[in-house]
Formats: C-alpha cells, sequence, structure tokens
C-alpha cells in the first residue's frame, strides 16, 4: 500500500535562498527533508513562469498548450474582454473587482481550464482516494462544495457573488470561502501574510484526523514576500513555510515518525529575480488604438496588451488586418529596453526575435533537447543561447526554450505576440504597478524559470535519472506513486 502523500508548493522558491535558510538553521524541516530526499536545483517552470500557468502544470502534467491557461492577464476573444487573475490589487480594480475575483475563483477552473485534461485531484478521486487541498490556484476534482456557512467572511463573501457551488478535492479549504470541515482555521480571505499559516492550521486538522491519502498544501506568501522585499531576502519567508511545515507534521510527532507513512514531494513553481526597471507597454505602443479595461468605444481598439510580470503578451483586434498587425507589433517591439525576445508562430513555425537576431524553429528534425523531443532550427541560435552539438539542442540561459515556447505559441488562448522581459525589467500591469525595489518572475530566463524540488519517500533516488526535470513530471509522479493511470 503506498505511503499518503503531501505536495507542498512553496511559491517561488530559490534554490539558493531555500539553500542559506537551511544553512541559517532556519528551516529544520526542509533540512530534514533534503537529508535522504532527492533534491533538484533547476526543476524548469512553464512558460510564461507565472504563478496560474504553473499551477495548472504541476497539477495537469501538461503545458499551457494542453491545459489553456495562458498567463494571469490575457485577452479572451470568444467574450471580448480582458481576463485578470490579480496581477495586483490596482489591475484587480481596474479591469472590476468582483469580475476579477470571480475569474480566479470560479472561471479559472471551471470555464478556462480545458475540460481535455484531468487535474491531479480527478484522477485520484476516480481512483476512489480520499483528496484534499489548501487555497491553490487550480483545485478541479469531483466532490460539490458550497460556499463555506461558517466563515466570519461570510458576508463579504456573498456581497462578491461567491454564492455558487464548486467542484474540488475531497476535503477542500480555499480562503475562507470554502470549507468542507469546519476547522476554525482563518486565512483572512487570502490575504498574504496569512496563507501559509492558514495552510499549516488546515493540514494539522487534516493530519490528525486522518482525512486524506493525498494533500495538496499550498504556501503561496514566499512569492509575495519576495515581490516586495526582492528574492535576496527569502530567507525570512522560507522560515514561515517551514514553521508551516512543522505544524502539518506535528499531529504525527514530528518530521521522522511523519516520514513512516507519508511520501513528501517540496517544489516551486517558478524561482524570482530582482526587478530595476520597468516597461510600460501602453506607452511603447502609443501609436496603437489600445483597448482599455472599461474602454467607451472597445469596437475602435486595435490592439489588447497583457502585461504579466516579467512576460506580456499582445493580442490584434481585426481579424482582417491581423497578420499584418502582428508583424508590424514585432518591429515595434523588437529593440524597445527591457525587451528580451518578441515570439510569434508565422508560416507553422515559431519566431523569435531579439537584439541578437531572428530564429525559427519547429517540432521535428535532426535536433533533440534533454526531455527526447526533436526540432528544427533556423536563424541566430545566439537569440536563445542555443548549443546545438551532436545532434542535441540545449541552452544554459533559457531552460527548455523551444518546448515551453511551443508550447505557449500554440496555447488557443495566448495573443499574437510574446514578450520575455529582459533580466532586471519587468512589464507595468493595467494598475499601473511594478516590483521595482523588489523581485519578479515570467520570463524564459533561468533566472525566474528554474526553481527547487525535493522529493522524499517518491521518485528516483538521484536526481541525475533524468536529464532535465520539470513542472510537468510532478503529476505523473503522484499518479504512479499511488499506481493509477495517466
Amino acid at each position: 500500500m503506498a505511503k499518503k502523500l503531501v505536495l507542498a508548493v512553496i511559491d517561488s522558491l530559490k534554490p539558493e535562498q531555500l539553500d542559506r535558510a537551511v544553512a541559517a538553521g532556519q528551516a529544520p524541516v526542509l533540512a530534514r527533508l533534503l537529508e535522504d530526499g532527492t533534491y533538484v536545483r533547476d526543476c524548469v517552470s512553464v512558460y510564461p513562469s507565472v504563478t496560474p500557468v504553473a499551477a495548472a502544470a504541476i497539477t495537469t502534467g501538461v503545458g499551457p498548450a494542453e491545459h489553456r491557461i495562458p498567463s494571469m492577464n490575457w485577452y479572451h476573444r470568444g467574450e471580448e474582454r480582458y481576463v485578470e487573475y490579480g496581477s495586483s490589487f490596482p489591475a484587480t480594480r481596474a479591469h472590476g473587482v468582483f469580475r476579477s475575483l470571480f475569474d480566479t475563483v470560479y472561471n479559472m477552473n471551471m470555464a478556462h481550464l480545458s475540460p481535455e485534461v484531468k487535474t491531479v485531484f480527478e484522477h485520484l478521486d476516480d481512483a476512489g482516494l480520499r483528496t484534499a487541498g489548501t487555497t491553490y490556484l487550480i483545485w478541479r476534482g469531483r466532490h460539490r462544495h458550497e460556499p463555506s456557512g461558517v466563515s466570519m467572511y461570510r458576508r463579504v463573501a456573498e456581497a462578491a457573488q461567491f454564492r455558487h457551488p464548486v467542484w474540488g478535492p475531497r476535503e477542500f479549504f480555499y480562503a475562507d470561502l470554502f470549507d468542507s470541515q469546519d476547522t476554525g482555521c482563518t486565512a483572512a480571505l487570502g490575504m498574504p501574510g496569512q496563507r501559509d499559516r492558514h495552510s499549516g492550521c488546515v493540514g494539522e486538522q487534516l493530519v490528525q484526523n486522518d482525512l486524506f491519502d493525498f494533500l495538496l498544501f499550498s504556501l503561496p506568501d514566499n512569492d509575495a514576500f519576495s515581490h516586495r522585499y526582492g528574492p535576496a531576502e527569502q530567507v525570512r519567508s522560507i522560515a514561515e513555510a517551514d514553521r508551516a511545515l512543522a505544524q502539518l507534521m506535528e499531529p504525527a510527532g514530528g518530521p521522522d515518525p511523519f516520514l513512516e507513512d507519508h511520501a513528501v514531494v517540496v517544489m516551486s513553481d517558478h524561482s524570482q529575480i530582482p526587478v530595476e526597471a520597468r516597461v510600460n507597454l501602453a506607452d511603447v505602443l502609443s501609436p496603437w488604438r489600445l483597448l482599455a479595461p472599461a474602454d467607451v468605444a472597445p469596437d475602435e481598439a486595435e490592439v489588447a496588451i497583457c502585461p504579466a510580470a516579467r512576460s506580456a503578451m499582445v493580442y490584434a483586434l481585426d481579424e482582417e488586418t491581423r497578420e499584418q498587425a502582428t508583424s508590424d507589433l514585432v518591429d515595434d517591439l523588437t529593440d524597445v529596453d527591457g525587451i528580451d525576445l518578441v515570439s510569434r508562430r508565422l508560416n507553422g513555425e515559431g519566431a523569435v526575435r531579439s537584439t541578437r537576431g531572428e530564429l525559427r524553429f519547429a517540432p521535428g528534425g535532426d535536433l533533440a533537447d534533454d526531455r527526447g523531443r526533436t526540432w528544427s532550427v533556423e536563424g541566430e541560435t545566439a537569440v536563445l543561447g542555443l548549443r546545438t552539438d551532436d545532434g542535441r539542442v540545449t541552452s544554459g540561459s533559457y531552460p527548455d526554450p523551444l518546448g515551453r515556447l511551443w508550447s505557449a505559441l500554440t496555447c488557443v488562448q495566448s495573443g499574437d505576440v510574446l514578450l520575455s522581459g529582459t533580466p532586471g525589467y519587468e512589464f507595468v500591469d493595467w494598475g499601473g504597478s511594478d516590483h521595482v525595489g523588489g523581485g519578479s518572475h515570467g520570463s524564459l530566463h533561468a533566472s525566474d524559470s528554474e526553481g527547487a524540488l525535493i522529493m522524499h519517500g517518491i521518485g528516483p533516488d538521484s536526481a541525475e535519472e533524468r536529464p532535465s526535470w520539470s513542472l510537468r513530471d510532478v503529476a505523473p509522479m503522484v499518479l504512479e506513486h499511488f499506481g493509477v493511470p495517466s
């Protein structure tokens, strides 16, 4: 019989800062897992490396081309409107607070996440296993949950139209809005600084009452802390996450007895990099008629811009002129300070442009990447720092660049032009906010795309057993642990 399994996601966990926290004695539980667990220091995120896209990849095992969550902010062509999952409170307010919250709480899982892929919760629910989850962006499962009837925030939730049931894991705890058990734990509606403590409180009771076989244990506060203070200060927020893990394990008597009955995966969804400057796409594309979030004349707009931290997407809105407009937008966006890569689909290929030249690529060809896929590549390999030796294609600057870019470019919800920020730069969101002076993520670059992955009681004995690790490897590993077909 398989051990019970905890998948703990510490948002933005940077391997270098994890090492510092352990060395400083600030993360004893994580240190214990590292003692005889398998540690991957370069687990590759998706592109764009932002939380909604990454969370969907972790829980489904596929990239944006299949799960269809394209970014933090995107344009819904079918509904002719922006979708905003919470880039910042000013951005949420610009798009409409209730609309943004409804998209995040309901539509992301029930409408935007592809019905053609199954989440790890759905797989395990179908196999009769007991699933559980604390506040996380992707949680679709087989169990129906009504909005909480006991939360002190019930009236606030009702005012925000959170009155509808959802389908999630068997035991489901989401920011005081949904709770399958009356735990007495509160998350202040998911406010930063309270979410890790809420997970710890809920997790403690789940372990104490033996309520799960699989638990997704979400620890998101490290991300908000890093955005504000920069990734170099993560030791403090990693210590908070470690305390939540300790609280989870306490009913079993601490880490050692807990690990006798539980396998544990601790991972990041992406990393972070310090941000020193900003790019405002509204200024860069000012000659174009841009669609505003509450546009009084939306039919007159030519372009929708979707900034998402260190990534962005641009949509050409007129179908009749879309191809030419996309080409013109690429010209306008190339060579802009702070924009590293400008990518688009062109004649069935991916086309990537930068100050280093232009490169085109497509699946199939003579070059194999670290994950066994083959590619054809033409043009300036320096654009993505590609090395093409002995029939292999790799990059030190951009991990898994062809696979990640192709998945983003072929996602049906993605923009016509995808932008990756230069290290140190971030795109200003629709609320006028950025994280200059702090940290951010979202680009294709290694600096915010490689995160930590720790496996204890699950997975291989050595990280070297795979040439490359990705977020997409986690869901299949969970299913294999329980003997459930993917």
